[in-house]
């Protein structure tokens, strides 16, 4: 059958239309948080483990106290017990939610500066596991440590490779399930974007944490640029500093993430010189002033 040139026209139209859907889909199933068009804006939280309740739902009446959007929470307590895993903890987070008004953001493994996923084999099976928490809890992003005993230096290059086979292996479980899994380390913005290269997987980005990259010397401002969309989440400190009182500039920072395009949660976890509640708030109100719910 012969089609009239607007036919041909139209199915054109339907057929890239169709195709611009599905290419937006992959994005956003494993880009980063990104800006939609109107109304996305920035989510203020806090990890768990700085309001005094590591993996306990009741981290969300804190957060309530203090104003936040919603917690961060950590995964692994001692002796590797996972909490979340157990149904009867995922329906006490619910209820707190539910109670609270608030979200749960993200989680952590934490455990693994002590359980190096650089070395410890019991590593791996909790970021495996932690995926599967993250698809049931409907969430997107959990932190992978590298800190303390899990530390990472390029120079060895054996730890290194082990790590990215490693991320090789759990990379598409995780894009399966619709999980970010994010770095956090004291690695410069060039090492983390050699290691991201190296697993070549959209599930495997940076948590990108201010502070830390202020510690050893970095431009956070160029960093941020640098790494872009690559980056999953944000933490907000300053050292000893409440936040706006000491080396970094937020402002020059809200214009970076500009670039990046990012939109999403920052988790605060700085020091409370004057005390947790009112330290919070008054860093929780800062934030908010640069990096406001809509934009």
């Amino acid at each position: 059958m012969m089609l009239s040139k607007r036919q041909i026209d139209r199915r054109a139209m339907l057929r890239c239309s169709a195709e611009a859907a599905a290419f937006a889909a992959g994005l956003s199933a494993f880009g980063p948080l990104l800006a939609a068009p109107t109304g996305r804006g920035f989510k203020i939280g806090a990890c768990d483990w700085c309001l005094g309740k590591r993996a306990d739902p009741a981290a969300l009446d804190v957060a309530r106290q203090i104003g936040l959007d919603g917690v961060q929470a950590d995964l692994v307590t001692g002796g590797g017990i996972m909490p979340l895993q157990k149904p009867e903890v995922q329906q006490q987070y619910r209820a707190a939610l539910k109670r609270t008004g608030l979200e749960l953001a993200s989680l952590a493994l934490g455990e693994l500066n002590s359980v190096p996923l650089k070395s410890d084999p019991r590593a791996a099976a909790w970021v495996a596991q932690s995926i599967d928490v993250c698809a049931t809890l409907g969430l997107r992003v959990v932190l992978i440590a590298f800190f303390g005993k899990g530390d990472l230096d390029m120079a060895r290059t054996a730890e290194i490779d082990h790590v990215v086979q490693t991320l090789k292996q759990l990379a598409p479980q995780a894009e399966k399930k619709g999980v970010i899994l994010g770095l956090e380390n004291y690695l410069s913005a060039e090492d983390n974007r050699t290691i991201l290269d190296r697993v070549g997987s959209p599930a495997v980005q940076v948590y990108y944490d201010v502070g830390n990259s202020t510690d050893k010397g970095r431009d956070v401002v160029k960093e941020i640029r640098a790494l872009g969309p690559r980056i999953c989440e944000f933490h907000a400190k300053d050292a000893g500093y409440m936040l706006g009182q000491g080396r970094i500039d937020f402002h020059a920072v809200r214009k970076a993430i500009d670039d990046a395009g990012y939109r999403g949660w920052l988790q605060i976890e700085a020091a409370t010189p004057h005390g947790l509640i009112p330290d919070y708030r008054a860093d929780c109100k800062y934030l908010r002033g640069i990096f406001p719910a809509r934009t």
